[in-house]
């Protein structure tokens, strides 16, 4: 009898061994993600992860889709959502494995998307960024001007030379810059405000700034590191117009905040990156 009850109590401190060890495997057999915590751009993180394979998404998560949508995660992926501003940073994390990045975040933190990222996801026109006003103002002269300069031939060329490929255009017919429906002689001395994202918006917004001079308007580039107060200054009239952001995340921003913003053109997209912290190839997700 006492042999059997040492044979259970060996037994026993094996299963709690074994159970102990199988709990330590799980947790290092983790892979940790770090994604935007914004409803679109979450979203839009999963959607690439859904496109690689790495995970499955219920059929009417769409474009709404968050970490609770997920019905298959063969990978073990451990999510970490951070602020998409943050993202960049967290690839130093020794707890990340990987973070998905927005472009302009990832190209301002000296990251080129083409040759950095581990994969990219196609460009998908719902998530082509724009040039947004607060509703009843698309009509007016200077925005109708700033629309085209941002239509140009210019622009095109210089997204096309200065990104390589992490940011496309997708204006169709480039013009010179000019509406010949404006009377510009009138619009001469005017000043446009834009709110803008300072990797690629600002930039890009230069060329548009370098068209509006030719014909002696001024284009002011007020430059925001985050996504609220771009809409914000547009909504209070404080400023013009902004160039920042998508169609998904603009109508989901006026839901949420109530704000009454519309786009009147689409100008670029940016892919939407993975790229590698602690591991610098895709051989963990295999």
């Amino acid at each position: 009898m006492k042999r059997i009850v040492s044979i259970l109590a060996v037994l026993a401190v094996l299963l709690t061994s074994l159970v102990a060890f199988a709990s330590c495997q799980s947790s290092d057999d983790k892979i940790v993600i770090a994604i935007p915590n914004d409803t679109t751009n979450e979203a839009r993180a999963l959607l690439l992860l859904e496109s690689l394979g790495y995970i499955d998404l219920s059929d009417d998560a769409g474009i709404e889709a968050t970490i609770r949508d997920i019905v298959a995660n063969p990978k073990n992926i451990e999510f970490k959502e951070v602020e998409a501003a943050q993202l960049p940073q967290t690839l130093d994390d020794p707890k990340v494995d990987y973070a998905i990045i927005n472009t302009n975040y990832a190209v301002q933190a000296g990251l080129n998307p083409t040759n950095d990222s581990l994969a990219l996801e196609g460009s998908a026109s719902a998530y082509v960024n724009i040039l947004t006003v607060k509703e009843g103002d698309e009509e007016k002269a200077e925005i109708k001007a700033l629309a085209a300069a941002l239509s140009s031939q210019q622009v095109a060329d210089y997204i096309k030379t200065t990104y390589g490929g992490s940011v496309v255009s997708v204006v169709e017919n480039p013009g010179d810059g000019y509406d010949a429906s404006l009377d510009y002689a009138a619009l001469a001395g005017k000043k446009i405000t834009v709110a803008a994202s300072p990797t690629p918006h600002a930039e890009i917004l230069k060329i548009a700034q370098t068209i509006l001079a030719e014909k002696d308007i001024t284009l002011e580039i007020k430059e925001f590191t985050d996504y609220v107060q771009p809409n914000m200054v547009v909504e209070s009239g404080d400023v013009d117009a902004n160039y920042f952001q998508h169609v998904p995340y603009l109508d989901n921003f006026n839901a949420e905040k109530g704000t009454h913003l519309v786009s009147v053109l689409g100008v670029h997209v940016e892919p939407m990156g993975l790229y590698g912290g602690t591991e610098k190839t895709l051989d963990a997700l295999k």
